[in-house]
């Protein structure tokens, strides 16, 4: 099974194109993880940078990333992870979070891509990890550029201007709040390097286009199949479940917020330049909160591996849920109860949605109905599939150049080995450098001098921009989801101004891991 949910909401004026956040829900989409195949997001968006009239043909370059589980999570549970998915020209670079990204590092495609700014918070390889067992607790996220890296006249050497948007990944969660890691403007500039056709046409330099599409997009559930002895053609789908409230309703986004500049940047530019001490908080003055529209749809489809495009038959999802505008700035469904099944928890409830499908064929289209479990013949044998989590090679660990000529090295951390013991199993190894010496700061395609007056912002932020205090807006409904208390650290003694953990190191725990 796969496709997209749909959501409708309003247009935003044009001049709200300096990023945005929003509230997404967090829950274990599938009952039993179904091994490495999968992939599906939970609900987010794409932002693509922002043009004067249409955008320029054959190129794609965005943020998405987002909750969710991917093919090349290494070590997945049902609860989401959260990755940051820049994508630089035509997915030729990819870089989800410090030291995760495409390539490898004999020719790191985006692995160098995102710096890390917050001292509070590890980052691990294999993406972020939300608390386990969440269910339905809303994440807060977003991007808004910060004045860090100044732009200039070129990028790697050559005649191409390379911007001074830093697009900074801001988080509101139950355990932490603020700044976390910023993309490089270097990370999209490298692309007009390589083809100066692209100069000028990046988020580097460009604002955000405010009108995103906010979708959830599912590429792989699995499901079986199979035919009785009439012919009619039955599937079942793996047990797939979204979060619901005690009224019966589901919130999968909310408060979808597009800013201008002047929500935080310019307080933060003046600051920077020696004016008054900017708070980190959003200027609502500056921001523009999009409304739902209690409209939206499913592409969801049923299809044997390999089908064709006209096999690929749509699920009547409306016949069981359907979308709905709880407030103006919340967006969810409400089900039908006799088509969907309950599960309570004190981690929050859950419905299931209907396993079981019929093929409906008429003279206008055909589409998968739900069917009740009574009423799939024996003879398919669907009742004794199981969806449980397959068993599967362990995967390899995350590792990190061991050069001792490389910037992992030279001039290398300023305290480590540490060790953070992670709810999915992994155990990660981070060391703590100063901020300018990480790796990625290394590789921005600056110089030194630029790096240490970087520095000196950067401690200006750790010394005011606390992990407790708001930025984002904070929901009206729900609760905050919390991340995975082992990702919260505290710098050592004699580091707590400008330094940044950085992980070096990810593996599966097992009995022979040392404790550092």
């Amino acid at each position: 099974m796969a496709g997209y949910m749909l959501v409708g909401c309003e247009q935003v004026p044009a001049e709200f194109n300096a990023g945005f956040s929003l509230y997404a829900a967090a829950w274990p989409l599938l009952e039993h993880y179904p091994g490495h195949r999968f992939q599906t997001g939970l609900f987010g968006t794409w932002m693509h940078a922002q043009y004067e009239g249409a955008a320029p043909k054959d190129l794609y370059s965005d943020i998405e990333g987002g909750l969710g589980w991917w093919r090349d999570t290494r070590f997945p549970t049902e609860t989401p992870k959260f990755i940051m998915g820049g994508v630089a020209v035509n997915f030729t670079e990819i870089a989800n979070g410090p030291a995760h990204g495409a390539g490898d590092w004999t020719k790191p495609a985006g692995l160098y891509g995102v710096a890390q700014l917050s001292p509070w918070l590890l980052f691990p390889i294999d993406g972020l990890n939300i608390a386990q067992g969440t269910r339905g607790d809303l994440f807060g996220y977003g991007y808004l550029p910060l004045p860090l890296i100044a732009a200039k006249p070129t990028t790697g050497g050559t005649n191409i201007p390379s911007g001074d948007n830093c697009w900074t990944l801001f988080l509101n969660t139950r355990n932490f709040k603020g700044p976390v890691c910023f993309f490089t403007p270097y990370f999209w500039s490298h692309s007009a390097e390589v083809d100066a056709k692209y100069a000028g046409l990046l988020l580097d330099s460009r604002p955000s286009d405010p009108n995103k599409a906010f979708q959830m997009e599912t590429q792989y559930v699995p499901a079986m199949l199979a035919v009785d002895a009439k012919g009619d053609s039955f599937a079942r789908v793996a047990p797939t479940r979204f979060p619901v409230g005690a009224d019966g309703k589901t919130v999968v986004l909310h408060r979808l917020t597009s800013y201008k500049k002047s929500a935080m940047w310019d307080a933060v530019k003046a600051w920077f330049d020696g004016g008054a001490k900017a708070s980190g908080a959003v200027n609502p003055a500056g921001e523009y909160v999009q409304k739902f529209r209690s409209e939206g749809d499913s592409t969801w489809q049923i299809y044997p591996d390999g089908a064709s495009d006209d096999k690929k038959i749509g699920i009547a999802w409306k016949s069981f849920g359907k979308p709905i505008a709880a407030d103006p700035t919340t967006y969810g469904y409400e089900w039908d109860a006799s088509r969907v099944r309950r599960m309570s928890s004190p981690a929050g409830d859950l419905v299931a949605l209907p396993e079981y499908f019929k093929l409906k064929t008429n003279e206008k289209k055909s589409q998968w109905v739900v069917a009740a479990a009574k009423d799939v013949p024996s003879s398919t044998g669907l009742a004794r599939v199981k969806f449980d989590r397959p068993r599967e090679d362990a995967e390899v660990p995350y590792e990190t150049p061991e050069d001792a000529q490389s910037a992992w090295k030279v001039p290398g951390p300023a305290a480590g080995p540490f060790q953070a013991h992670l709810g999915d199993g992994s155990v990660v190894t981070y060391y703590w450098y100063r901020f300018a010496d990480q790796p990625a700061m290394q590789h921005a395609d600056i110089t030194k001098e630029e790096r240490e007056r970087i520095q000196v912002l950067v401690e200006k932020m750790h010394r005011e921009w606390t992990k407790d205090r708001e930025y984002l807006a904070p929901p009206t409904v729900g609760a905050l989801a919390k991340l995975d208390p082992a990702q919260i650290v505290q710098p050592p003694k004699g580091l707590e101004i400008g330094y940044v953990p950085i992980a070096t190191r990810q593996e599966l725990e097992s009995a022979n891991t040392p404790r550092k």
